[in-house]
């Protein structure tokens, strides 16, 4: 039976996901009424989408540097602080301020996104690939309710300052339950420390085909955070319908993101289950962007659950790829540093197509050519190979599975 500090680690983990993508998909329903409102080009409505994605590549290699300084547990504290301030911000009426808050928001995202998994390490070393779709299950909750409730809270509350601003309060709760009970390190916990240094982890190919994989779906994911509802709109659709089928996407990662690691666990590795994950992102691209609009719903289906399975995926190799948490947390840093990094020029590129009037189906190609090549590299991570540091030393281990 669980014990009381493992099902309270599970409720706090999920209440924190549950907060760590409404400040990402609660912008894109809205962006036409930005680009309205604020004045903002194509392009600088690329660069708000873009802006919390490098933030979060930016801030997470600053999180390991924290947990050493702070303490896991007070780091997230602080990441979750600024979250909330950044979140209250958005709306305040000032030049840049929009841009700064929203940067921001993505640095505390980038930061308690790259802890946790090293937490969950901690916590449940055993169970942590299927613990960790949990979170992802949180994340894309989080995500679902960002988008399917911006444009109806910005109609009630007469506009999107409030709409944005409200996600804040959410913050705070989140917040508050984990301040006041977050679990406290055990003797043994504390004393453990990795060895492997960040040079020696940048050293290693399995590092590098960990970040292009996470850096491809992302990339992928926060296009369509960004994006989906405007190049539904420009395909036809109305606004409140375009955030509808965002969100019954999002909502559609909820069941993928719980089991892709338990399809993950029923072959010789993970590449079954990423190859299956990536086949239905591409045909819901396919038939939301390409295929006749009818096919609309269905597309919502099949992008919901391989986004929603890629992403749960990708964090689980964190924690699958590591001997243990130090690991798992140095890793972490590298792999979501690296991998939003390169998500970042995502949602950026696709306003700048926009911005020289690419048509839809081109861009949609586009997309799915990348979807190509994350497959190259979810071959090569899928594989199960381990990081361990024993004795000193960096080195990969061979985990073949009867």
């Amino acid at each position: 039976m669980a014990s009381k500090r493992t099902l309270s680690f599970i409720v706090l983990m999920f209440v924190v996901g549950l907060n760590l993508r409404p400040a990402l998909s609660s912008v894109a329903p809205l962006l036409n009424r930005l680009q309205e409102n604020a004045g903002l080009s194509p392009a600088a409505a690329g660069l708000l989408t873009t802006l919390p994605v490098l933030s979060l590549g930016l801030a997470a290699p600053l999180a390991p540097l924290l947990s050493r300084r702070l303490g896991a547990e007070r780091a997230l504290s602080a990441a979750l602080a600024l979250l909330t301030a950044a979140l209250l911000l958005r709306p305040v009426p000032l030049v840049g301020v929009l841009f700064v808050a929203t940067a921001l928001a993505g640095a505390s995202i980038g930061i308690a996104g790259t802890l946790l998994p090293g937490l969950v390490k901690r916590e449940l070393p055993q169970s942590a690939d299927l613990l960790t779709g949990l979170y992802t299950m949180a994340l894309c909750l989080g995500g679902a309710l960002g988008a399917g409730l911006s444009v109806p809270l910005a109609n009630a509350f007469g506009g999107w300052p409030l709409s944005l601003a409200s996600w804040g309060l959410l913050a705070f709760v989140s917040l508050t339950l984990w301040v006041s009970f977050a679990p406290k390190p055990t003797a043994s916990v504390q004393s453990a420390t990795a060895t492997a240094s960040l040079s020696a982890l940048l050293r290693q190919p399995l590092t590098w085909q960990i970040m292009l994989y996470m850096g491809l779906q992302s990339s992928m994911a926060y296009i369509v955070f960004g994006w989906l509802p405007t190049l539904l709109i420009y395909r036809g659709y109305g606004e409140s319908e375009a955030g509808f089928i965002m969100a019954i996407s999002i909502v559609c990662q909820l069941g993928s993101a719980l089991c892709a690691p338990w399809l993950a666990r029923l072959g010789r590795d993970q590449r079954p289950a990423l190859f299956i994950m990536l086949a239905a992102t591409a045909l819901g691209l396919f038939l939301l962007m390409i295929a006749p609009l009818g096919w609309r719903w269905l597309g919502a289906l099949s992008l919901g659950v391989g986004q929603g399975g890629c992403f749960s995926l990708a964090l689980g190799l964190l924690v699958l790829r590591t001997a243990n948490a130090g690991l798992a947390g140095k890793l972490s840093g590298l792999v979501q540093g690296g991998g939003y990094t390169i998500a970042a020029a995502g949602p950026f590129g696709v306003g700048l197509l926009l911005q020289v009037c690419a048509r839809i189906e081109h861009i949609a190609w586009l997309l799915l050519a990348l979807i190509g090549v994350c497959f190259v590299f979810a071959h090569l991570a899928g594989r199960n190979r381990q990081l361990d540091d024993a004795g000193g030393r960096l080195y990969v281990t061979r985990q073949d599975m009867a």
